[in-house]
C-alpha cells in the first residue's frame, strides 16, 4: 500500500530514469483496457474524464478501446482546461463519441468508468469535479474507478463496484469504499519505487508564506570536546538545509571555536572540556525549546560521556539522530523508544551488531532490532525501518575526506527538526547530502573537502525542489 505522495514521488523517479509519464499512461492505458474488455465484453461503456493524469489514463484506454462499439468519453471540464499535450493528442485522435458531462445520458451505458481525480487530489471535492461524482454515485449500472474511488478520503466520494489499482493499492483504499480491488502493473521499475532519486524531493517540507522565524525548524546539536570541527560543520548542514534555528550544546573550551565558524550559530556552553553527567538536565531542558536533536559529532569516548549519551538517549522524548561517538557510546544493546535514526558507517555498523559484510538484510534486521531509522552510509546508503528498505546512490569519490558523516548527520537532522518522519528524512538526507558531494567534486575533483559539501546543499535544493 503506497500514499498519494508516495505516488507522486515514484512518477517523479520514473521521469528522472527516463520513464515517461505519457509512456506510464499508455501502459495504464492498456491494463484498463484489458479488464474492461475481459470482464465486460460487448457491453456499453462510458469513460467520465477529469482534465489531470487520471481522465488521462482513462482517455488513453479509451484510445486502446478505439475500435469497440459503444464507447463514450465524458469530458467532466472543456477541452482547453486538459494541460498536458500527450493527453490533448490522445483525445484527438479517438474516434469514439466525445461529449460534455452535461450531455450525460445514463441510459445509454451499462458501465461507468470513473477517472475524474487521482492520487494528486487534496481538500475537499469541488464543482465540477463534484458534479461528476454525484452523477458517477446514482449511475444504476456497474461503476468502475481508475487507481483510486474519486474523492476517497472526503466527504464526497465515489462508490464503485471495482476499482482498477495501478501499480499498488493506495492508502485508505478497503473492499468497503473500493469494492473488488485488481491491481495492475503498469511497468514502474522497481528503482523509481527502492532508490532514492529526484522524485523524493518532494518530501521536503516547504516553507508555508506565512511562516515566521522557528517555525522551519529548530535543532539542538550535541557535540564537541576533544574536537570541534564536527558540530560545527553538522550545524552549518542543518543550516544550509533550511532550518530556521541550530543550537550547539558543547563544552566551553570549544564554544569560541565554533562561535569563530559563522555568526548565525546559537552556543549553550557546557562547563569543563567534555560532556559529562552533570550536563544532562540542562540537556533535557534544551530539548524543551527544539524540535529534534542531534547527538554524537565530535564528543570523544571518554567512559563519563559514554555514560551522558546513553542516559540522555534513554531520557530525550524527540526525533533524534546519533551519529559518530553517539554510535559508539549506545554499542550493541541500544533500543529506540522510537523516533530514532542511526547513521553507522561499516566499522560503526558492526559495533551495533550489524553484520556489514552484506547490507541489504542486516540493515532490516539491525533497524528491527534497535526500533530505529537505519541509515547505513557506503557507496550505496541503505536505509531501513525494519521494515521498508530503500538505497541512495548519489555521491562522488571525494566523499571519503573528513567531516562528511558528519555533514549527512546535520542534513538529517535539519529535516527532521523540520517535521520529515524519520525514514523519509534519512532518504532525503542521503540523497541530498550525496549530491552536493557530486556538485563538490565536478567542481574541486578528489581536492574537495567536507565543507564544499555544505556549499553545495542550497544547490541541490534550487535543482530538484518543486513549488
Amino acid at each position: 500500500m503506497i500514499t498519494a505522495l508516495d505516488s507522486a514521488v515514484i512518477d517523479a523517479n520514473c521521469e528522472a530514469m527516463g520513464v515517461s509519464v505519457s509512456h506510464l499512461m499508455a501502459n495504464a492505458g492498456a491494463a484498463v483496457a484489458s479488464v474492461l474488455l475481459t470482464r465486460f465484453p460487448g457491453k456499453r461503456i462510458a469513460f467520465i474524464c477529469g482534465a489531470g493524469n487520471n481522465g488521462g489514463d482513462g482517455i488513453s484506454a479509451a484510445d486502446v478501446m478505439n475500435e469497440q462499439k459503444n464507447v463514450t468519453v465524458y469530458l467532466v471540464k472543456p477541452r482547453e482546461a486538459i494541460k498536458s499535450n500527450n493527453i490533448r493528442s490522445i483525445l484527438s485522435n479517438l474516434t469514439c463519441e466525445i461529449r460534455d458531462l452535461s450531455d450525460f445520458e445514463p441510459d445509454l451505458h451499462d458501465i461507468l468508468v470513473d477517472c475524474v481525480l487521482g492520487t494528486g487530489a487534496s481538500g475537499e471535492v469541488k464543482p465540477p469535479s463534484g458534479k461528476a461524482i454525484e452523477i458517477i454515485n446514482k449511475f444504476k449500472g456497474t461503476v468502475v474507478s481508475v487507481d483510486v474511488p474519486s474523492g476517497l478520503g472526503t466527504k464526497l466520494s465515489v462508490r464503485p463496484d471495482i476499482t482498477i489499482a495501478l501499480h499498488d493499492i493506495k492508502e485508505g483504499m478497503t473492499k468497503e469504499n473500493s469494492g473488488e480491488i485488481i491491481i495492475k502493473d503498469i511497468g514502474i521499475p522497481m528503482e523509481a519505487q527502492e532508490g532514492i532519486g529526484p522524485g523524493d524531493m518532494l518530501r521536503y517540507p516547504i516553507p508555508s508564506k506565512n511562516s515566521h522565524k522557528g517555525s522551519n525548524g529548530k535543532l539542538l546539536i550535541i557535540g564537541g570536546g576533544p574536537y570541534y570541527g564536527a558540530p560545527a560543520m553538522s550545524a552549518l548542514a542543518a543550516m544550509r538545509v533550511g532550518v530556521d534555528i541550530v543550537r550547539l550544546a558543547v563544552p566551553e573550551n570549544c564554544t569560541p571555536l565554533i562561535a569563530s565558524f559563522s555568526p548565525v550559530l546559537m552556543i549553550s556552553g557546557l562547563s569543563g572540556n567534555i560532556l559529562k553527567l552533570e550536563h544532562l538536565d540542562r540537556l533535557l531542558e534544551l530539548t524543551k525549546l527544539h524540535n529534534a536533536v542531534l547527538i554524537g559529532p565530535g564528543l570523544g569516548t571518554s567512559a563519563e560521556t559514554a555514560e551522558t549519551v546513553r542516559q540522555f538517549t534513554k531520557k530525550c522524548t524527540l526525533p533524534m539522530v546519533i551519529d559518530a561517538d553517539g554510535l559508539t557510546a549506545i554499542g550493541k544493546d541500544f533500543k529506540s523508544s522510537g523516533k530514532t535514526v542511526l547513521t553507522p558507517h561499516s566499522r560503526e555498523f558492526e559495533g551495533l551488531g550489524g553484520n556489514a559484510l552484506s547490507a541489504i538484510e542486516p540493515t532490516k534486521h539491525l533497524a528491527k532490532a534497535t526500533n530505529s531509522v537505519i541509515l547505513f552510509k557506503g557507496r550505496t546508503d541503505w536505509v531501513s525501518d525494519g521494515k521498508k528498505l530503500r538505497y541512495n546512490t548519489t555521491g562522488s569519490p571525494g566523499m571519503t575526506t573528513a567531516g562528511t558523516g558528519d555533514v549527512l548527520a546535520g542534513i538529517v537532522g535539519g529535516l527532521l527538526s523540520k517535521g520529515m518522519n524519520c525514514f523519509d528524512a534519512a532518504a532525503v538526507g542521503a540523497f541530498i547530502s550525496g549530491k552536493a558531494g557530486e556538485y563538490a567534486f565536478d567542481e574541486k575533483s578528489y581536492g574537495m573537502i567536507a565543507t564544499d559539501v555544505i556549499d553545495n546543499i542550497p544547490k541541490v535544493l534550487k535543482t530538484y525542489l518543486r513549488g
